[in-house]
Protein backbone atom coordinates (compact mmCIF):
# COMPACT_ATOMS: atom_id res chain seq x y z
CA UNK A 1 0.00 0.00 0.00
CA UNK A 2 1.18 3.25 -1.28
CA UNK A 3 1.84 5.69 2.25
CA UNK A 4 -1.24 8.23 1.97
CA UNK A 5 0.45 11.10 3.37
CA UNK A 6 2.58 11.25 -0.11
CA UNK A 7 -0.01 11.03 -1.78
CA UNK A 8 -2.10 14.23 -0.23
CA UNK A 9 -0.55 16.87 -1.37
CA UNK A 10 -0.48 16.22 -4.94
CA UNK A 11 -4.17 15.00 -4.65
CA UNK A 12 -5.29 18.08 -3.56
CA UNK A 13 -3.23 20.46 -6.02
CA UNK A 14 -5.50 18.43 -8.71
CA UNK A 15 -8.36 20.60 -6.98
CA UNK A 16 -10.36 17.11 -6.78
CA UNK A 17 -12.77 17.06 -3.09
CA UNK A 18 -10.75 14.67 -1.18
CA UNK A 19 -12.03 12.72 2.54
CA UNK A 20 -9.67 11.01 4.87
CA UNK A 21 -11.24 7.99 6.45
CA UNK A 22 -8.77 7.01 9.64
CA UNK A 23 -9.83 4.22 12.15
CA UNK A 24 -9.31 5.48 15.77
CA UNK A 25 -10.62 2.97 17.92
CA UNK A 26 -10.93 -0.82 17.46
CA UNK A 27 -12.06 -3.41 20.35
CA UNK A 28 -12.24 -7.12 19.76
CA UNK A 29 -11.94 -8.74 15.99
CA UNK A 30 -11.50 -6.45 13.58
CA UNK A 31 -10.68 -5.66 10.02
CA UNK A 32 -8.16 -3.19 10.68
CA UNK A 33 -6.34 -1.41 13.73
CA UNK A 34 -6.28 1.98 14.75
CA UNK A 35 -4.48 3.72 12.48
CA UNK A 36 -4.96 2.29 9.77
CA UNK A 37 -6.32 5.07 6.81
CA UNK A 38 -8.62 5.34 3.53
CA UNK A 39 -8.38 8.55 1.27
CA UNK A 40 -11.48 8.77 -1.00
CA UNK A 41 -12.59 11.23 -3.72
CA UNK A 42 -16.01 11.40 -5.16
CA UNK A 43 -15.12 8.13 -7.56
CA UNK A 44 -14.65 6.27 -4.62
CA UNK A 45 -11.31 4.44 -2.96
CA UNK A 46 -8.33 6.08 -4.12
CA UNK A 47 -5.67 4.38 -1.37
CA UNK A 48 -6.00 2.47 1.40
CA UNK A 49 -8.33 0.65 3.77
CA UNK A 50 -10.13 0.82 7.01
CA UNK A 51 -11.09 -2.55 6.54
CA UNK A 52 -12.92 -3.42 3.44
CA UNK A 53 -16.40 -5.15 3.02
CA UNK A 54 -19.11 -3.97 4.62
CA UNK A 55 -16.87 -1.53 7.02
CA UNK A 56 -15.96 0.31 3.96
CA UNK A 57 -18.50 0.32 1.66
CA UNK A 58 -20.64 1.98 4.65
CA UNK A 59 -17.61 4.56 5.11
CA UNK A 60 -17.17 5.65 0.84
CA UNK A 61 -20.87 6.57 1.24
CA UNK A 62 -20.30 8.45 3.82
CA UNK A 63 -16.87 9.86 2.11
CA UNK A 64 -19.31 10.74 -0.85
CA UNK A 65 -21.94 12.78 1.30
CA UNK A 66 -19.07 14.28 3.08
CA UNK A 67 -17.56 15.77 0.18
CA UNK A 68 -20.93 17.36 -0.86
CA UNK A 69 -21.72 18.66 2.80
CA UNK A 70 -18.38 19.43 4.04
CA UNK A 71 -18.93 17.98 7.23
CA UNK A 72 -16.37 15.99 9.21
CA UNK A 73 -17.68 13.03 11.87
CA UNK A 74 -16.37 10.12 14.28
CA UNK A 75 -18.75 6.86 13.16
CA UNK A 76 -18.97 4.12 15.66
CA UNK A 77 -20.00 0.61 13.78
CA UNK A 78 -20.72 -2.77 15.80
CA UNK A 79 -19.16 -5.80 14.31
CA UNK A 80 -21.06 -8.22 16.07
CA UNK A 81 -24.00 -9.24 13.95
CA UNK A 82 -24.58 -13.12 13.21
CA UNK A 83 -24.03 -15.04 9.91
CA UNK A 84 -27.53 -14.46 9.24
CA UNK A 85 -26.96 -10.63 8.55
CA UNK A 86 -26.18 -11.21 5.07
CA UNK A 87 -25.28 -7.38 4.84
CA UNK A 88 -23.77 -6.56 7.91
CA UNK A 89 -20.30 -7.32 9.32
CA UNK A 90 -19.85 -10.54 11.77
CA UNK A 91 -15.99 -9.75 12.89
CA UNK A 92 -17.52 -9.98 16.76
CA UNK A 93 -15.83 -6.26 17.53
CA UNK A 94 -16.72 -2.67 17.29
CA UNK A 95 -14.63 0.06 15.65
CA UNK A 96 -14.66 3.56 15.41
CA UNK A 97 -13.29 5.91 12.35
CA UNK A 98 -12.79 9.56 11.72
CA UNK A 99 -14.48 10.79 8.12
CA UNK A 100 -12.32 14.00 7.35
CA UNK A 101 -14.25 16.33 4.82
CA UNK A 102 -12.08 19.35 5.33
CA UNK A 103 -8.14 18.29 4.13
CA UNK A 104 -7.79 21.91 2.47
CA UNK A 105 -7.85 23.51 6.16
CA UNK A 106 -4.75 21.19 7.24
CA UNK A 107 -2.76 21.18 3.48
CA UNK A 108 0.12 22.84 4.83
CA UNK A 109 0.38 20.15 7.55
CA UNK A 110 -0.16 17.06 5.03
CA UNK A 111 2.38 18.74 3.25
CA UNK A 112 4.91 18.79 6.30
CA UNK A 113 4.40 15.17 6.44
CA UNK A 114 5.02 14.34 2.78
CA UNK A 115 8.28 16.46 3.06
CA UNK A 116 9.37 14.82 6.40
CA UNK A 117 8.90 11.19 4.86
CA UNK A 118 10.53 12.16 1.60
CA UNK A 119 13.47 13.25 4.05
CA UNK A 120 13.29 10.04 5.60
CA UNK A 121 12.14 11.43 9.27
CA UNK A 122 9.28 9.75 10.92
CA UNK A 123 6.82 11.57 13.14
CA UNK A 124 3.32 11.96 14.78
CA UNK A 125 0.71 13.27 13.42
CA UNK A 126 -2.07 15.25 16.05
CA UNK A 127 -5.19 15.61 15.32
CA UNK A 128 -7.45 17.18 17.97
CA UNK A 129 -10.96 17.53 17.37
CA UNK A 130 -13.57 19.82 18.80
CA UNK A 131 -17.65 19.57 18.79
CA UNK A 132 -20.49 18.66 20.31
CA UNK A 133 -21.98 16.71 18.01
CA UNK A 134 -19.92 13.40 16.57
CA UNK A 135 -21.70 14.01 13.05
CA UNK A 136 -20.35 17.88 12.94
CA UNK A 137 -16.53 18.39 13.74
CA UNK A 138 -14.43 20.66 13.59
CA UNK A 139 -10.60 18.69 13.01
CA UNK A 140 -6.98 20.72 13.45
CA UNK A 141 -3.92 19.01 12.66
CA UNK A 142 -0.10 19.23 13.59
CA UNK A 143 2.59 17.70 12.90
CA UNK A 144 5.86 16.98 14.84
CA UNK A 145 9.09 15.52 14.02
CA UNK A 146 12.32 15.90 15.29
CA UNK A 147 12.59 19.17 13.33
CA UNK A 148 9.34 20.31 13.60
CA UNK A 149 8.03 21.52 16.95
CA UNK A 150 4.02 22.28 16.46
CA UNK A 151 2.19 25.58 17.99
CA UNK A 152 0.10 23.64 19.56
CA UNK A 153 -3.14 25.39 21.95
CA UNK A 154 -1.90 26.46 24.85
CA UNK A 155 -4.28 25.16 26.53
CA UNK A 156 -3.45 21.97 25.08
CA UNK A 157 -0.16 22.28 24.72
CA UNK A 158 1.87 20.43 27.69
CA UNK A 159 -0.58 17.14 27.75
CA UNK A 160 -0.28 16.62 24.00
CA UNK A 161 3.26 17.68 23.56
CA UNK A 162 4.12 15.29 26.64
CA UNK A 163 2.47 12.32 25.10
CA UNK A 164 3.55 12.80 21.04
CA UNK A 165 6.90 13.27 22.42
CA UNK A 166 6.67 9.56 23.82
CA UNK A 167 5.26 8.17 20.90
CA UNK A 168 8.34 9.56 18.44
CA UNK A 169 10.76 8.37 21.00
CA UNK A 170 9.08 4.95 20.56
CA UNK A 171 10.01 5.11 17.02
CA UNK A 172 8.65 2.07 15.08
CA UNK A 173 7.47 0.28 18.33
CA UNK A 174 5.23 3.57 18.85
CA UNK A 175 1.39 3.19 18.13
CA UNK A 176 -1.72 5.13 17.70
CA UNK A 177 -3.05 6.32 20.76
CA UNK A 178 -6.17 8.44 21.96
CA UNK A 179 -5.27 10.96 25.23
CA UNK A 180 -8.74 10.88 26.57
CA UNK A 181 -10.86 13.49 27.88
CA UNK A 182 -9.72 13.47 31.73
CA UNK A 183 -6.22 13.79 30.83
CA UNK A 184 -6.95 17.05 28.78
CA UNK A 185 -7.09 20.35 31.28
CA UNK A 186 -9.54 22.07 28.59
CA UNK A 187 -13.14 23.21 28.73
CA UNK A 188 -15.41 21.91 25.82
CA UNK A 189 -15.56 18.40 24.31
CA UNK A 190 -12.17 17.67 23.20
CA UNK A 191 -10.30 14.58 21.65
CA UNK A 192 -6.77 14.04 20.66
CA UNK A 193 -5.33 11.31 18.73
CA UNK A 194 -1.71 10.52 17.80
CA UNK A 195 -0.67 8.65 15.24
CA UNK A 196 2.62 7.89 14.48
CA UNK A 197 4.00 7.87 10.55
CA UNK A 198 6.95 6.86 9.38
CA UNK A 199 8.86 6.73 5.84
CA UNK A 200 8.22 3.71 3.67
CA UNK A 201 11.10 1.23 4.35
CA UNK A 202 13.34 0.36 1.41
CA UNK A 203 13.22 -2.35 -0.78
CA UNK A 204 16.73 -3.00 -2.68
CA UNK A 205 17.18 -5.62 -5.31
CA UNK A 206 19.91 -5.95 -6.77
CA UNK A 207 19.40 -7.39 -10.49
CA UNK A 208 17.01 -6.50 -13.07
CA UNK A 209 15.99 -9.49 -14.41
CA UNK A 210 12.83 -11.34 -14.53
CA UNK A 211 12.62 -11.98 -10.65
CA UNK A 212 14.13 -8.62 -9.92
CA UNK A 213 11.24 -7.01 -12.00
CA UNK A 214 8.44 -9.26 -10.21
CA UNK A 215 9.92 -8.65 -6.63
CA UNK A 216 9.85 -4.94 -7.64
CA UNK A 217 5.93 -5.03 -8.45
CA UNK A 218 5.16 -6.44 -5.63
CA UNK A 219 7.22 -4.71 -3.34
CA UNK A 220 6.05 -1.36 -4.55
CA UNK A 221 2.21 -2.64 -4.14
CA UNK A 222 3.31 -3.26 -0.76
CA UNK A 223 5.02 -0.48 -0.24
CA UNK A 224 8.09 -0.25 0.14
CA UNK A 225 10.34 2.17 -1.85
CA UNK A 226 11.77 -0.10 -4.67
CA UNK A 227 15.57 0.74 -5.97
CA UNK A 228 16.87 -1.61 -8.84
CA UNK A 229 20.46 -2.15 -9.71
CA UNK A 230 21.81 -3.49 -12.41
CA UNK A 231 24.97 -3.34 -15.06
CA UNK A 232 22.64 -3.78 -18.48
CA UNK A 233 20.93 -0.98 -19.83
CA UNK A 234 18.00 -2.32 -21.16
CA UNK A 235 16.93 -4.02 -18.03
CA UNK A 236 17.72 -1.65 -15.55
CA UNK A 237 14.95 1.22 -16.65
CA UNK A 238 11.38 2.09 -16.99
CA UNK A 239 10.20 0.09 -19.42
CA UNK A 240 11.41 -2.96 -17.67
CA UNK A 241 10.64 -1.94 -14.39
CA UNK A 242 7.66 -0.15 -13.81
CA UNK A 243 6.87 -0.09 -10.50
CA UNK A 244 10.55 1.11 -9.43
CA UNK A 245 10.87 4.30 -7.75
CA UNK A 246 14.41 4.62 -8.26
CA UNK A 247 17.03 2.57 -11.22
CA UNK A 248 20.64 2.26 -10.30
CA UNK A 249 22.54 1.38 -13.95
CA UNK A 250 26.06 0.78 -13.04
CA UNK A 251 28.28 -1.86 -11.62
CA UNK A 252 26.57 -4.24 -8.91
CA UNK A 253 29.10 -4.58 -6.41
CA UNK A 254 30.09 -0.67 -6.32
CA UNK A 255 26.81 0.50 -6.65
CA UNK A 256 25.38 -1.63 -3.74
CA UNK A 257 28.09 -0.09 -1.64
CA UNK A 258 26.97 3.26 -2.36
CA UNK A 259 23.26 2.66 -1.41
CA UNK A 260 22.37 4.33 1.98
CA UNK A 261 21.38 1.45 3.91
CA UNK A 262 19.98 1.02 7.58
CA UNK A 263 17.49 -0.88 9.94
CA UNK A 264 14.62 -0.26 7.64
CA UNK A 265 16.58 -1.73 4.33
CA UNK A 266 15.61 -4.91 3.05
CA UNK A 267 18.15 -6.37 0.49
CA UNK A 268 17.24 -8.85 -2.64
CA UNK A 269 19.75 -10.49 -4.57
CA UNK A 270 18.81 -11.84 -8.06
CA UNK A 271 21.79 -11.31 -10.16
CA UNK A 272 22.34 -13.02 -13.19
CA UNK A 273 25.18 -14.81 -12.00
CA UNK A 274 27.79 -16.19 -8.72
CA UNK A 275 30.12 -13.38 -8.90
CA UNK A 276 27.86 -10.37 -9.54
CA UNK A 277 25.79 -12.01 -6.02
CA UNK A 278 28.74 -12.34 -4.54
CA UNK A 279 29.71 -8.66 -4.88
CA UNK A 280 26.47 -7.64 -3.81
CA UNK A 281 26.48 -9.53 -0.75
CA UNK A 282 29.77 -8.13 0.20
CA UNK A 283 28.02 -4.41 0.48
CA UNK A 284 25.69 -5.51 2.89
CA UNK A 285 26.80 -8.36 4.94
CA UNK A 286 27.17 -7.63 8.75
CA UNK A 287 25.60 -4.70 8.10
CA UNK A 288 23.09 -3.64 10.30
CA UNK A 289 19.76 -4.02 7.92
CA UNK A 290 16.82 -5.60 8.48
CA UNK A 291 17.26 -8.37 5.78
CA UNK A 292 19.20 -9.82 3.45
CA UNK A 293 18.45 -12.45 1.15
CA UNK A 294 20.53 -13.96 -1.89
CA UNK A 295 18.68 -16.33 -4.50
CA UNK A 296 20.63 -19.72 -5.41
CA UNK A 297 20.38 -23.18 -5.16
CA UNK A 298 21.93 -24.70 -2.01
CA UNK A 299 24.95 -25.87 -3.92
CA UNK A 300 26.04 -22.33 -4.97
CA UNK A 301 25.21 -20.60 -1.67
CA UNK A 302 27.32 -23.41 0.06
CA UNK A 303 29.93 -22.24 -2.46
CA UNK A 304 29.82 -18.46 -1.67
CA UNK A 305 29.30 -19.46 2.04
CA UNK A 306 32.74 -20.91 1.87
CA UNK A 307 34.19 -18.29 -0.48
CA UNK A 308 32.87 -15.91 2.05
CA UNK A 309 34.41 -17.48 5.07
CA UNK A 310 37.71 -18.35 3.79
CA UNK A 311 38.77 -14.78 2.18
CA UNK A 312 37.22 -13.51 5.70
CA UNK A 313 34.55 -11.70 4.25
CA UNK A 314 32.26 -12.68 7.15
CA UNK A 315 31.84 -14.47 9.83
CA UNK A 316 29.72 -17.70 10.62
CA UNK A 317 27.53 -15.56 12.83
CA UNK A 318 27.08 -12.61 10.09
CA UNK A 319 26.34 -15.30 7.38
CA UNK A 320 23.57 -17.21 10.04
CA UNK A 321 22.01 -13.75 9.37
CA UNK A 322 21.55 -13.96 5.32
CA UNK A 323 18.50 -15.75 3.75
CA UNK A 324 19.91 -17.90 1.32
CA UNK A 325 18.53 -19.71 -0.71
CA UNK A 326 16.15 -16.76 -0.13
CA UNK A 327 12.19 -16.76 0.00
CA UNK A 328 9.93 -19.51 2.04
CA UNK A 329 9.87 -22.76 0.85
CA UNK A 330 6.19 -23.14 -0.66
CA UNK A 331 7.68 -25.50 -3.77
CA UNK A 332 7.74 -22.17 -6.15
CA UNK A 333 7.82 -22.92 -9.49
CA UNK A 334 7.32 -20.33 -11.55
CA UNK A 335 9.16 -16.18 -11.75
CA UNK A 336 5.86 -15.17 -9.78
CA UNK A 337 5.88 -17.72 -7.03
CA UNK A 338 9.56 -17.28 -6.70
CA UNK A 339 8.84 -13.56 -6.38
CA UNK A 340 5.74 -14.07 -3.71
CA UNK A 341 7.86 -16.44 -1.78
CA UNK A 342 10.74 -13.74 -1.49
CA UNK A 343 7.93 -10.93 -0.28
CA UNK A 344 6.66 -12.68 2.07
CA UNK A 345 9.55 -13.77 3.91
CA UNK A 346 10.05 -10.16 4.04
CA UNK A 347 7.00 -9.12 4.86
CA UNK A 348 7.33 -12.04 7.79
CA UNK A 349 10.70 -10.80 9.18
CA UNK A 350 9.71 -7.07 8.92
CA UNK A 351 6.64 -7.75 11.17
CA UNK A 352 8.35 -10.04 13.83
CA UNK A 353 9.76 -7.75 15.78
CA UNK A 354 11.52 -9.96 17.47
CA UNK A 355 12.83 -11.98 14.63
CA UNK A 356 12.40 -14.78 12.60
CA UNK A 357 13.85 -17.95 13.17
CA UNK A 358 15.97 -19.41 10.06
Amino acid sequence: MKNIYLQIPAKLSSGSGLVLATVTMTAGSTPQKSGSSALFSGEGLLYGTVGGGVVEADIQKMAGEAINSGCSGHFHFNLANDISHKDEAICGGRISVLVDADIEKNRQVFEQVAESLAAKYPGVLITILRGEDDNSLDIERFWLDKKIKPLLPRDLYDTIMSSAMEVLDEGSQGTFREILPGQLKTKGNVRVFLEPVYPSPQLVIAGAGHIGRAVSHIGSMLGFEVTVIDDRSDLACSDNLPDAHNIVVGDIGKEMQNIQKDADTYVVIVTRGHKDDAEALKACIGKAIAYTGMIGSRKKVRAIHDSFLENGWATQEQWDEVYAPVGLEIGSQTVEEIAVSIAAQIILVKNNHNGLSK
